[in-house]
């Protein structure tokens, strides 16, 4: 008769004691589950809490996550008395159209009389660019002559002009008469004009630097009355602006290298 009883009551001690074990191994090491059963080998049974997951941030989201906080959404209102943003933006915008007109005219390899409109030659009585003081012809596609006629007291200016320039030229002079050879297309000279490419990009960054700061110079001298927190969200526009423009200089510089290169 005991016997009887005792298997009557197993089932309710059995759950009882797996009520009672649950949240033990809920609370302890993963050493607890069967070792099948953390190898994924056998299916977890009834009961078994689910193993709790940890995902860790890679370094690259840590990055872009970090970036998206450092910056600021542009509004060039903020402390127009103090600075205007729209003017700075103008200087570096300036700054870039600067480089496009150099790459355009002093480094093409296809060569026009136009090519050496833009050097400027200085003179007694002031600067003047070159189409004013001569008249400039393409004889082939590797001469080109200025004939300083008109003013032939600034031919030797004008040499000396043509020969310090970035195109790397060496004009020869007979009388009011410049002549200046091309140099032929080599694989040699492409690589020299984007040598020189490069050169005025990295010109422009600079340009974009002084910007700067003289932007952030003319922030501090107005810094009296202004909160912190304005001056450096201002500060943070202004580098936004600097790295936009400095990001539009190397796009600049990586189209005409791949031009010229080919």
């Amino acid at each position: 008769m005991a016997l009887n009883r005792l298997g009557l009551l197993r089932p309710a001690l059995s759950q009882a004691f797996a009520t009672r074990l649950r949240p033990v191994l809920g609370a302890g090491a993963g050493s607890c589950i069967p070792h099948a059963l953390q190898n994924g080998s056998l299916e977890k049974p009834k009961g078994y809490p689910s193993p709790q997951v940890r995902f860790y941030a890679t370094k690259k989201s840590k990055a872009k996550a970090k970036g998206q906080a450092s910056k600021v959404s542009m509004n060039t209102a903020l402390g127009e008395d103090i600075i205007s943003l729209e003017e700075v933006k103008g200087d570096m915008a300036n700054v870039l159209e600067i480089l496009k007109d150099e790459f355009s005219r002093s480094l093409n390899i296809r060569t026009s009389p136009g090519a050496l409109d833009h050097i400027n030659v200085t003179t007694k009585d002031g600067k003047f660019p070159l189409n004013q003081l001569g008249q400039i012809s393409m004889k082939s596609p590797q001469l080109i002559v200025v004939n300083m006629t008109g003013f032939p007291e600034a031919t030797a200016a004008a040499t000396s002009a043509l020969r310090e320039s970035s195109m790397k030229l060496n004009p020869e002079v007979e009388g009011s008469i410049i002549r200046v050879p091309i140099p032929m297309v080599t694989r040699e000279h492409r690589e020299n004009l984007a040598k020189l490419a490069k050169q005025f990009s990295n010109k422009s960054k600079d340009s974009l630097r002084r910007v700067r700061s003289g932007a952030h110079s003319q922030l501090k001298k107005a810094k009296e009355g202004v909160s912190e927190d304005t001056v450096r969200i201002i500060e943070k526009q202004i580098q936004q602006m600097m790295d936009t423009y400095a990001a539009d200089v190397d796009k600049q510089l990586a189209l005409k290298t791949k031009e010229l290169l080919g």
